[in-house]
């Protein structure tokens, strides 16, 4: 799958789950960005690809794909967005082959080169090219390399198998501990491809071992923003801009556009003007807001200072030239200052806040679930005064969008003293709620 062709799988599948989406292929295809005729290129490769990595049989092949986005509420903990992190790298023809190999050597089983060239070719269509042992070769090359499958010891042809020592060393309750551990922290910690893809391939085994299925999720999950854990396809490229200090350049779709996608038109005949922005910047930090579910990029560039991304809204990065190392480190310390009394990453000018928590009415004996929530949560904020009945918190900020929503998630226990304008902000939002609540 062509890395052109991946940003355009990512938006397509980011709208279809997010509220952005829309209602006709028309709307579709417009916000994309691209035809109504390469949206239903699009769709119909994404079920080819769900189709040969989920394994599912042929009379259910038609229905995974919709299915599974529209009725499966509390499977985000098997992500389907996680597919295409498991074929983005390859070509179609590739992503058949491996899967064809991993599932002929899943069962525990050692097989030759030869053995797998016969299971690879048997099925095709007399059409369809055949793979001769040079591939092959280099499939499981790139299947050792990835850490998938191991050489066998002894005399050649060698034998290959899967490389699952670990889980198979585990016993049934060692295993289903593991998984109950990886199932939570994936489901409740940072979204990351790596571990949504260790859980798949626990519950696999597992699975495997036993065939009640249910037996093996006594947790259920739905995290809204698992979608976000597309962005990481942009995280392992600016990282690596990051570490070698090398400017990037991308075309930059911002959240409010009414369009999400351009593509990159090689025929110049149905060359069309893209909506984005291209954006050239040194990149120095990422940030990741788990409240929103939100990746971030902060950058640096000589006309425009410290400017801030939302991933989602980043298309075709490259990396441009390399900056000397006093150069990087100097952006990077003036960044960190301006941000040093950031609630996430707000630029803005510092502002103290104080808000008065009310204790909750209870006996003395009581965890004050109040009080620990703001000093587990409330950063580098004190408290300045206490009573039996309450406390005062004290912060300065950049700014106060940042703060506001987690000032508000306190409800009646939480009033804003200062600044003036948050207050009169937070008084009208509950006065507008109060207004949904008059009596019938």
């Amino acid at each position: 799958m062509a890395k052109e062709s991946f940003d355009k799988e990512i938006q397509f599948l980011r709208m279809l789950v997010l509220t952005s989406g829309a209602y006709s292929r028309q709307q579709f295809a417009e916000r994309l960005g691209i035809s109504v005729h390469t949206f239903d290129k699009t769709l119909k490769k994404l079920k080819e690809v769900a189709n040969t990595l989920l394994e599912q049989p042929p009379e259910a092949q038609g229905q995974v794909f919709t299915d599974a986005f529209r009725s499966n509420y509390y499977e985000s903990a098997d992500p389907l967005l996680l597919f295409l992190f498991q074929a983005k790298s390859l070509k179609e023809t590739e992503s058949l082959r491996i899967s064809r190999i991993l599932a002929a050597l899943s069962d525990n089983q050692e097989l030759t080169m030869k053995d797998l060239l016969d299971i690879c070719c048997s099925g095709l269509d007399l059409d369809s090219a055949f793979p001769d042992e040079k591939t092959i070769r280099s499939d499981l090359k790139y299947l050792e390399e990835v850490g998938a499958v191991v050489k066998g010891a002894g005399p050649r042809p060698y034998r290959y198998r899967l490389n699952n020592d670990l889980v198979r060393q585990l016993s049934r309750e060692e295993l289903l501990d593991l998984f109950d551990f990886v199932d939570i922290m994936a489901n409740t910690q940072l979204p990351s491809v790596q571990g949504y893809l260790l859980r798949d391939s626990l519950k696999k085994e597992l699975v495997r071992q036993d065939e009640k299925k249910q037996a093996i999720e006594p947790f259920l999950y739905k995290y809204h923003y698992y979608s976000r854990i597309l962005d990481e396809a942009h995280l392992s490229v600016l990282l690596s801009a990051i570490r070698g200090r090398r400017k990037i350049q991308f075309l930059y779709f911002s959240p409010k556009a009414s369009t999400s996608y351009a593509s990159q038109n090689t025929n110049p005949l149905f060359e069309r003007e893209s909506s984005g922005r291209t954006e050239t910047a040194l990149p120095l930090k990422i940030v990741y807001d788990h409240q929103y579910g939100r990746w971030y990029l902060l950058t640096h560039s000589k006309h425009q200072g410290i400017r801030k991304y939302r991933l989602e809204g980043m298309m075709q990065i490259e990396e441009g030239e390399a900056v000397s190392g006093e150069l990087f480190l100097a952006e990077k310390s003036a960044l960190e200052q301006k941000i040093s009394t950031s609630w996430l990453i707000d630029t803005g000018r510092p502002v103290t806040v104080r808000a008065k928590f009310l204790n909750p009415q209870r006996s003395s004996t009581t965890r004050n679930f109040v009080k620990e929530r703001v000093l587990l949560q409330g950063q580098w904020g004190t408290i300045t005064e206490e009573a039996p009945h309450f406390f005062i918190y004290e912060i300065t900020v950049n700014g106060t969008t940042e703060i506001k929503p987690w000032l508000r998630s306190f409800g009646s226990s939480c009033e804003v003293l200062a600044p003036r304008q948050l207050r009169e902000e937070l008084m009208a939002e509950w006065k507008e709620i109060l207004d949904y609540y008059e009596p019938f």
